[in-house]
């Protein structure tokens, strides 16, 4: 801490002590509303709250702190709740810039947030996460980052844009609102003492700070040994049993309700029925859609949905606040009501309904009567954000046939197949047997196999992985998108050649994004040119855009929930079972790669 902001601290601190003697008049008074006490689990009815430079000077009976020049927000009938705190997400996924994602989130009620930035590390490396992450400090949402760890995700079977090694780390550590590292998702490599990842994990804890993770398996040895390394939380479990046995470890259990990934309702008996200390539980949602935002909302939807399956609701909102805050070590500044902590406020009618008509952080009123109250900070992101997608030439149709190895001649010939599954993000390995024709193996649409490629859309090397997917229920044309977890480069799926080219040579004129295409003509894209992941248009337009492309989806015959997500995962090569990417066909069960064709 500088000498400046050191005298500035104490100044603020001498003046919160002021107004709490009523010797200085407070700024805001929230008055006579039902305080939701996180500390200590209690709604406190009839309880003012006053504010003075931006932080919270008293709570209870504050008449003494208002003066002439006060301003008195009457909470009568309301309950007042501190700001809600997403514990992990990835703003990339929200498909909007992090100024447009605040405003979306600020009118449901978080007020913070820690995102893990690792999708445009992937393309930008360290310049990307820094880009995210200084747009987020200038806002009235408090953007805390956990710098990303695993980029690329793997190391030999796929290219990303980027890397980030430990020094990157290190260095991210120094950045102010820095406070951990991203979820550890190479967690064979910090079981086995890979140095790039104990290299992360050391220099994150020398800083003191958190060290989030993501553990999919239910290998306990594994599990225990992953703890032992370092690792503090997990926001990857999808069974009651397994939330148990992390919170048993000693290990902060993350849960998730994101648009695609709905965990709640299971893991969550964790506290309905193991009655456990929620001390260690934050509620968390990963990744959220532009439509959820308006429709369901963002962390207020997360806490509704534990009150919905039976959390009592001071309990729920203490998932969504004070645990988080106090796991990343800022319960100092966030998380509660209390003299001292920032006046990050809100004002809700029902706890059950879980909307706030009114939010205030650090004191100013930000949303109130069903819109926002101040004007946003623009962020201009560099040229060179906008320039993500780098192929060697345009498309053609050749470039998504698939040739056979069989020097038989014969007319079919079997396959490994990546079988996508709805509202997962894991994969199921299958195999099929496909007509072989001038050599070349050709799609099934009878038995719902279609032809996939990854496209390496980062170094203009013009290297094209082919393979084939299963479960999309594509009847026509063919879909593309550059957002493709974890290294982003260019996914085209169709149910012939001449969609494919068309999809992957127009997405890549748009800058990135999503797209669907039938005979030539474009159905529907949403345009992402920060990065080809984040578009930068408002919230409202973004929604449009998704919406048509949903429908174009359904347009195509596919009529999975929420398919451009799933599409999106099946180039991950590290949840099981069979991914692709740039280099190739990738079995996550044995990190390596295997041929396409079998035997």
């Amino acid at each position: 801490m500088s000498h400046t902001h050191d005298e500035q601290w104490t100044e603020v601190r001498r003046t919160l002590a002021q107004v709490a003697t009523g010797t200085k008049k407070a700024d805001l008074v929230v008055k006579n509303g039902t305080l939701v006490n996180v500390y200590t689990g209690q709604l406190q009815a009839h309880t003012d709250v006053a504010v003075a430079a931006g932080r919270i000077a008293y709570v209870g009976d504050a008449s003494h702190t208002i003066g002439q020049d006060t301003v008195v927000l009457d909470a009568k009938g309301r309950f007042i709740a501190p700001g809600l705190l997403d514990g992990h997400m990835h703003v990339e996924s929200t498909m909007l810039s992090v100024t447009e994602f605040a405003k979306a989130a600020l009118a449901k009620g978080t007020t913070g947030i820690f995102m893990d930035p690792h999708e445009i590390a992937n393309v930008f490396g360290a310049d990307g996460v820094r880009w995210m992450h200084e747009e987020g400090r200038a806002l009235p949402l408090k953007v805390y980052t956990t710098f990303p760890s695993c980029v690329p995700a793997t190391d030999n079977l796929e290219d990303a844009g980027a890397e980030l090694n430990v020094a990157d780390i290190e260095d991210g550590m120094t950045w102010e609102g820095v406070e951990g590292l991203g979820e550890v998702m190479n967690f064979p490599g910090v079981v086995y003492g890979d140095p790039k990842m104990t290299g992360e994990i050391a220099a994150t804890c020398r800083a003191g700070k958190a060290v989030t993770g993501h553990f999919p398996s239910e290998d306990e040895p594994m599990l225990q040994a992953y703890i032992a390394s370092g690792v503090t939380s997990c926001h990857e479990t999808v069974t009651r049993e397994q939330g148990l046995l992390k919170l048993q470890l000693g290990m902060h259990l993350m849960i998730r309700e994101g648009s695609a990934w709905h965990d709640v309702k299971e893991v969550i008996k964790v506290v309905t029925e193991d009655h456990v200390h929620p001390g260690n539980i934050m509620l968390v949602t990963d990744d959220v859609y532009p439509q959820t935002l308006i429709e369901k909302g963002h962390m207020n939807h997360v806490v509704r949905r534990a009150i919905e399956e039976g959390v009592e609701p001071v309990t729920a909102i203490q998932m969504g606040s004070i645990n988080t805050a106090r796991y990343f070590r800022v319960d100092g500044e966030v998380g509660g009501i209390a003299p001292g902590k920032c006046a990050d406020l809100l004002l809700i009618d029902s706890l059950k309904d879980m909307e706030p008509s009114t939010v205030i952080t650090d004191g100013n009123v930000v949303f109130d009567g069903g819109a926002l109250q101040m004007a946003f900070p623009a962020y201009a992101y560099p040229e060179a954000a906008r320039q993500s997608v780098h192929l060697a030439r345009p498309l053609e149709t050749r470039d998504f046939a698939l040739a056979s190895s069989r020097k038989d001649g014969a007319a079919e010939t079997e396959v490994n197949v990546i079988r996508a599954i709805e509202n997962s993000a894991r994969t199921a390995r299958g195999t099929a047997r496909l007509p072989v024709k001038d050599g070349f193996i050709q799609s099934s649409l009878e038995q719902d196999v279609i032809t996939l490629a990854c496209i390496d859309r980062h170094h203009g090397t013009g290297q094209i992985s082919l393979a084939f997917a299963q479960g999309f229920g594509l009847e026509r044309g063919a879909v593309a998108s550059t957002v493709a977890h974890d290294s982003h480069n260019l996914l085209v799926m169709g149910t012939n050649p001449e969609d494919m080219a068309f999809a992957a040579n127009e997405l890549a004129k748009l800058g990135g994004g999503m797209i669907a295409v039938l005979d030539g003509q474009i159905l529907a894209s949403v345009s992402m040119v920060i990065a080809g992941l984040m578009s930068d248009q408002p919230l409202e337009i973004v929604v449009k855009e998704v919406q048509a492309l949903e429908q174009a989806w359904k347009t195509l015959g596919c009529e999975l929930n929420a398919p451009f997500m799933t599409f999106s995962l099946i180039a991950l090569p590290v949840i099981p079972e069979l991914r692709i990417t740039n280099r190739g066909l990738a079995d996550v069960d044995k990190f390596e790669l295997i041929p396409v064709e079998i035997g």
